[in-house]
């Protein structure tokens, strides 16, 4: 079920270390002697208080870093762990990899990550559904989200639309709806209780209709198969579509999380009249590491981030996906993490889907 891809990212020219001067030491007295022998076993004591990681191991990091993905390539969420890493790669002068590990619903790339050598050399970027409504998705998961998996930030997913095949006689969500009614009615989705599956089965308990959702391993092959007509509708990124798009094969009719920048003319689920809880959710691209991924490398990379998301390169990222915000500090994306974490668990578990 594993599918890998790598990238790697050169490192940019780091400068040369600074060097070291010798200096004269002064003539030393009694005195002076008796305070530099203190001073050296005060020295010794903080060292030995120190964290075992920061005595005796080489600056981090020392080696390639690996992002692991855990949707499938072309979309939203591999672009921006592409593109970011790249300027981690720039930025700490460390080359940078991406591999996708694709299926249930990211648990397999979370599970690698989770099982990584805690040391700051190993991330994930994902989706939601698998830091949050795995847990309620498999009854035995192969790890513990809140413990095997430490937060680093929370790329926002921006506004995402809901598109349908140009041939659907269907303008807005409310005709979907009606057409499910009398017709048998699909909508692809990027993972099993991921946000499209939670809309999907929203259309269906509140409308009372029949929406099948079919499921995929990330956006890029999903749209092919709404533009090519083999499944009606489907809700993800303006750029994973754009291509279909132009070629007039979809049709957007509403968006989720606000109106797109890209899209500004595309009303919103809940300005039609959808107030259910999941249009009101917030959606997020979790980027963790290894459970017990020293603090100070966590807030490196958190702060490289924000950091990274000012550059003209990112920014145009963040343009060309319709998503203008800004990822959350590591104490927001912390406090994200648990306010949030039980809405998503809560729709999810609504779905009574088990995946084991």
């Amino acid at each position: 079920m594993t599918q890998a891809t790598s990238s790697t990212a050169a490192a940019a020219n780091t400068a040369q270390p600074a060097q070291a001067t010798l200096c004269d030491a002064p003539s030393e007295t009694p005195l002076s002697g008796r305070r530099r022998i203190l001073g050296a076993a005060t020295a010794a004591a903080a060292s030995a208080a120190l964290p075992r990681f920061a005595i005796g191991q080489p600056a981090w990091p020392s080696k390639t870093i690996r992002i692991v993905v855990g949707t499938a390539t072309g979309g939203l969420t591999d672009n921006f762990a592409r593109q970011y890493g790249e300027f981690l790669a720039r930025k700490f002068g460390q080359p940078v990899v991406v591999e996708n590990r694709t299926g249930a619903s990211g648990t397999i790339a979370a599970d690698f990550v989770a099982k990584s050598p805690p040391d700051g050399h190993t991330f994930l970027v994902t989706i939601s559904t698998t830091v949050w409504a795995a847990r309620v998705l498999y009854r035995k998961l192969p790890f513990n989200p809140d413990k095997d998996l430490a937060p680093v930030t929370m790329f926002p997913s921006g506004a995402l639309l809901m598109a349908v095949h140009d041939k659907l006689p269907v303008k807005s969500p409310k005709d979907f709806i009606e057409y499910a009614r009398k017709n048998k009615a699909t909508f692809g989705t990027y993972s099993p209780a991921s946000l499209p599956h939670m809309i999907a089965d929203t259309f269906g308990r509140s409308r009372g209709v029949e929406i099948e959702p079919v499921h995929y391993k990330g956006e890029a092959p999903m749209w092919i198969d709404i533009a090519s007509g083999q499944v009606n509708a489907a809700l993800g990124s303006h750029q994973a579509m754009l291509p279909h798009l132009q070629r007039g094969s979809l049709r957007m009719v509403a968006a989720w999380g606000g109106r797109s920048p890209r899209a500004p003319e595309v009303p919103t689920f809940q300005e039609l009249g959808f107030n259910e809880p999941v249009f009101k959710l917030n959606g997020w691209m979790p980027m963790c590491a290894p459970g017990g991924t020293p603090e100070d490398i966590l807030r490196k990379v958190s702060s490289a981030i924000i950091e990274g998301r000012a550059t003209d390169k990112l920014k145009t990222l963040h343009e060309t996906f319709g998503v203008p915000e800004v990822p959350p500090t590591l104490d927001e994306t912390r406090r994200i993490w648990k306010a949030e974490g039980p809405e998503w668990v809560a729709i999810a578990d609504r779905l009574g889907v088990k995946l084991d």
